[in-house]
């Protein structure tokens, strides 16, 4: 078999790309193109037979007009709000995510952060650094036991569902809302289910963001959501950046309606300096600089599972190329 087709990875992944040539190299070219923004595609993907794109950039209805015989776009994770994949299948191209490469990874983040913030390890270790305060406890009183409080998961997916029983392992009271998941998941998992937002808000202890960036997503976290928690609850998130709008969490974190944040993303990556969130994470003043945990979009990664992510992205491409069907496809409803 001939190397008949082109396929190039957009973003992010620029290295000798031997997990996707092992896949392809019978059938196609693999290039990294390394572009930051969208307008490096230009002149550089109009050929693609194929498209692996990951989160530094977007392809938009500019950039899909112009391609000339691209059979598959595959967006290298879960989240697929970057591609408009309503056009692209109004072209009639497929578009398809990786929805299963790094649950274990982000769930445990989740987790990780949850356990960091509630239990004062954070806490504790930013202040003895900057040598404020004595060497006790005293650090991070006060501390509630977690077994028992009520960890609130928004989406009950793949990652919010390896959340919810990791939850359970810890003893919490886990609940969840997500009003697109069928009945008896509840059932199942052995947790509850809320029927709606406000419901889940003003009991979790926990709140820990799973859903994807949709229009009726976009800051459903915002200062108002968060005034419903209770006083001194955490919150999380792992998922979209803009499913939370961050500029809230400052004021939170210093009335104490949040005793601490955890988030891994943010709606720009990398964010800017005079973003609210970030100016107060950085100053010494601010209360949030020893109560929020910010992550560069990395709850996702491990060898393991970026391995996965690549090889699982490659094969869609050859499945698309090959026309044996594709994989995890999005945008089915639009396709023409």
């Amino acid at each position: 078999m001939t190397q008949t087709y082109r396929v190039v990875i957009t973003d992010y992944i620029a290295d000798e790309l031997e997990p996707e040539k092992q896949v392809l190299a019978e059938i196609a070219r693999v290039e990294a193109l390394d572009a930051d923004k969208e307008d490096d595609l230009v002149g550089r993907i109009e050929d693609a037979d194929a498209i692996i794109l990951y989160h530094k950039l977007a392809l938009t209805r500019k950039t899909i007009s112009r391609l000339k015989r691209c059979k598959l776009i595959v967006r290298g994770g879960v989240g697929y709000d970057n591609v408009d994949h309503v056009f692209a299948g109004e072209c009639g191209i497929p578009v398809a995510n990786v929805p299963d490469y790094g649950s274990e990874e982000v769930a445990d983040s989740a987790i990780g952060m949850t356990l960091a913030l509630t239990r004062g390890i954070a806490l504790a270790n930013s202040r003895l650094r900057d040598r404020l305060g004595e060497w006790n406890h005293h650090q991070v009183v006060p501390l509630r036991r977690l077994r028992g409080r009520v960890l609130g998961i928004v989406g009950l997916g793949r990652i919010g569902t390896a959340v919810a029983l990791r939850g359970k392992a810890l003893g919490m009271d886990v609940a969840f809302y997500d009003p697109y998941k069928p009945d008896g998941y509840d059932k199942a998992l052995g947790i509850r289910r809320v029927e709606t937002l406000y419901e889940l808000l003003e009991q979790s202890f926990v709140l820990t963001i799973h859903c994807p960036l949709t229009d009726e997503t976009h800051h459903m976290i915002d200062a108002a959501a968060i005034d419903k928690l209770p006083q001194g609850a955490y919150l999380i998130n792992t998922a979209r950046g803009a499913v939370v709008d961050t500029r809230a969490i400052p004021a939170a974190i210093r009335s104490g309606r949040l005793a601490g944040a955890g988030i891994d993303v943010l709606e720009q990556e990398p964010p800017s300096d005079n973003d609210p969130l970030i100016a107060a994470w950085r100053d010494p003043e601010h209360p949030a600089y020893h109560r929020v945990l910010i992550n560069p979009h990395s709850a996702f990664y491990s060898e393991e599972g970026l391995l996965d992510m690549r090889v699982k992205g490659a094969i869609a491409c050859r499945r698309a190329l090959l026309n044996q069907g594709i994989p995890n496809q999005v945008n089915c409803e639009s396709m023409t």
